[in-house]
């Protein structure tokens, strides 16, 4: 009797361990990424790619006795016109990032993405703000996360060409965002770097990287954790989490110690079939 509990225990324990399909009956049906989830655990929202990127449409569901409801179109993302990505949640919920290629007055020649907010209301979320151009360049900038101090990480195109796709960031002080900066090495390489996740204390940053050491295949999540304002050499997140597919969009939620992460598979026709997942998360045992 003791051996099958043992047994039952260790298969129980295993199966913990791997990352798990998030809502395969409701949400993620092979075509979404980018998921983000509120602090209290009721609302969520992603992107719906339709297996390629020419639509790009932000999702949202609420979880109702503890149930996902039917997803419905985010209401700043109503315009499929538009291409909106990256939702991300502030780390008090009361704030919505994302980034869209909507037009910009006074900008008729800018394509590529701008971060964008919402803010949370008594019934929904207000209409959609686009933030001032200390964030927002004529490059693309996307994937948004905050820390609880207000400073924002995200990845941008360098205007340069060189590292094709870097993590940058922005401190809030005196009320406002300052220039933003390249984080730098050893996060970011002459390659591609990008969807950075920080902790709400700035502890630590999980980003997938297209050549860091340890790469499984395609782009990795790694984690690079701050100590006294130096990053240390980023630690891939291992065969857990990575595979030859590519992994990206990392959103850990706190009440839940769960890291989501997106995963996707380029078909032969050029399609891509994305799916979301989460798995049981602990920063600290990825500490050298």
């Amino acid at each position: 009797m003791n051996w099958i509990f043992f047994i039952f225990l260790s298969v129980n324990c295993f199966s913990q361990n791997k990352a798990q399909l998030f809502e395969p009956e409701t949400i993620s049906k092979n075509d979404v990424f980018g998921l983000t989830i509120s602090p209290n655990g009721e609302e969520a929202f992603w992107v719906h790619s339709n297996g390629g990127r020419d639509t790009l449409t932000i999702m949202q569901s609420k979880k109702i006795k503890g149930q996902w409801q039917q997803p419905e179109v985010a209401s700043f993302s109503a315009n499929r016109n538009w291409k909106n990505i990256d939702p991300m949640f502030s780390p008090d919920g009361k704030t919505l990032y994302f980034q869209s290629n909507r037009p910009v007055e006074g900008k008729p020649a800018r394509k590529g993405f701008d971060i964008y907010a919402v803010k949370k209301t008594k019934n929904n979320w207000s209409e959609a703000y686009r933030l001032d151009d200390t964030l927002n360049t004529d490059a693309s900038e996307s994937f948004v996360s905050l820390t609880k101090n207000g400073s924002v990480y995200f990845t941008k195109e360098n205007p340069d060409g060189k590292g094709k796709t870097d993590i940058y960031r922005s401190k809030f002080e005196n009320g406002q965002f300052q220039a933003h900066e390249n984080i730098g090495l050893p996060i970011n390489t002459s390659d591609r770097e990008a969807n950075p996740y920080i902790d709400k204390n700035g502890k630590y940053i999980i980003y997938f990287s297209s050549k860091a050491e340890g790469n499984f295949g395609d782009v990795d999540l790694y984690i690079s954790f701050n100590k006294n304002g130096t990053w240390s050499t980023p630690k891939n997140l291992g065969p857990e989490i990575n595979t030859i597919e590519g992994e990206f969009c990392p959103f850990y939620h706190e009440k839940e110690k769960k890291l989501y992460f997106s995963r996707t598979k380029v078909l032969p026709n050029g399609r891509r079939v994305e799916k979301i997942y989460s798995i049981p998360f602990d920063a600290e045992q990825y500490k050298v």
